[in-house]
């Protein structure tokens, strides 16, 4: 199917920093104004308070792609690169300054958690309510309706206000009402990183689905490796422009390799990650440092593939909490996850109190072939992101002996590594 279902045209997005967006005035900003007016100037068409000071911003500017019928295209880029701002736009959230879209059928859009929900209705309720916003009669969705809940797997709560789900609860229904009622066109935000391992790998599964069925799916994601399974092709955007729309293979290979400001990282030095680009994450708890080297090879520029590999990490906490989760992530240029070291698998609970912790994983083998590759962070904690870091560091791998050699990819990484976690303070 070749009928473009999606086509955006020379679409811009301006914001105005230091804008007052409000169409009306309280008597409190009536009086305030008083005393700002030589500051500001007073627009009477729309009864808008700007700033003298204000300055435009583009969100995106002059994008511009078809999408087709049953496509699955992923969406990447760093953050504030205009991703979330496009898919408002693709989904009626939000309306464009410049340019034109077309869109082909119904979309149904799962951008932040709980995005359509009532919080006071009930998980059954909002079943209902968002099949009829999506256009679909009550017959059509009680026929779904089973189907949806078991895919959520929240029967329990079925029957429960939504404001009382925990965060995972929420996706798990709003994924469920999303993919099953039958929408042309799927829009899944990074919103899918809230789930456990196990639902995001049952959405992933969905999504592909509905792509085979003829549906079409937009995916943003920061996770490089379910972008590759899932996308045959991708979107790149870069400071609100298209940087690039191509086959997803070679869309990341040169995304990963485009200069994330990531220097390659010396072995056994210090690395201040306290203000890099995160991922995600609510940062009640933080990485602030890594140091990483091959046990008794710490003057050497490279990590020896046969030896331990070693990484201390420096962790601030803002209260005393106990993670199930802290997780060392080997990727290859292309975002494909090779190592995933979680402390979840071996039943480690980091124990941190206020204030700085230090704590050391040790891997024992790391069968990586010769070349360069990439550290990412991650702490979570039963479904909360504290902290994820996808880009921490490139690393450089020499080899041993020839006959070293990588694995068959599964699900946690191409190789499994024993590893531990020790504390140092």
């Amino acid at each position: 199917m070749l009928d473009a279902i999606i086509k955006v045209e020379n679409l811009s997005k301006k914001y105005i920093i230091g804008q007052r967006q409000e169409g009306y005035l309280t008597l409190r900003d009536s009086l305030s104004n008083q005393f700002k007016s030589l500051l500001n100037v007073f627009n009477h068409s729309n009864n808008q308070i700007i700033d003298a000071s204000s300055e435009d911003f583009w969100a995106l500017k002059d994008v511009f792609f078809k999408i087709n019928q049953g496509d699955r295209v992923g969406i990447i880029g760093r953050n504030g690169a205009g991703k979330s701002t496009l898919l408002k736009i693709l989904s009626r959230i939000t309306e464009p300054t410049t340019g034109s879209i077309q869109i082909v059928g119904r979309v149904a859009s799962l951008l932040e958690v709980g995005t359509g929900f009532h919080p006071e209705l009930t998980g059954r309720e909002n079943v209902f309510l968002n099949g009829a916003i999506l256009g679909m009669s009550k017959v059509e969705i009680s026929k779904k309706f089973d189907e949806i809940v078991s895919f959520a797997e929240i029967e329990k709560f079925l029957d429960t206000p939504v404001k009382r789900y925990s965060s995972g609860m929420y996706v798990r229904l709003a994924f469920a009402v999303a993919a099953h009622l039958e929408p042309e066109i799927l829009i899944v935000d990074e919103v899918l990183a809230v789930g456990d391992a196990q639902f995001q790998k049952k959405c992933l599964g969905k999504m592909e689905q509905v792509g085979k069925e003829g549906r079409t799916v937009i995916f943003v994601s920061h996770n490089m490796d379910a972008v590759q399974r899932l996308c045959d092709r991708c979107i790149w955007l870069s400071g609100g422009q298209l940087q690039e729309f191509d086959n997803t293979k070679s869309i990341v290979e040169k995304y990963m390799s485009a200069g994330l400001d990531i220097a390659r990282s010396q072995p056994n030095q210090w690395i201040d990650i306290s203000s890099i680009n995160r991922t995600s994450g609510s940062k009640k708890v933080y990485f602030l440092q890594i140091r990483y080297f091959s046990e008794t090879q710490e003057s050497r520029s490279a990590i020896r593939s046969n030896l331990p590999f070693i990484c201390d990490l420096g962790i601030h906490a803002d209260t005393n909490r106990k993670i199930n989760s802290l997780s060392l992530i080997i990727f290859d240029k292309s975002g494909f996850k090779l190592v995933n070291a979680d402390t979840l698998s071996i039943g480690k609970v980091l124990n941190l109190k206020e204030g700085y912790n230090q704590f050391q994983i040790r891997i024992e083998d790391l069968h990586l072939n010769p070349g360069v590759y990439m550290l990412g962070l991650w702490l979570n904690d039963n479904g909360e992101i504290f902290d994820y870091i996808e880009n921490v560091a490139e690393i450089e791998i020499e080899s041993y002996s020839i006959e070293e050699f990588c694995l068959t990819p599964d699900d946690n990484g191409a190789v499994k590594c024993k590893f531990d976690l020790q504390i140092l303070s």
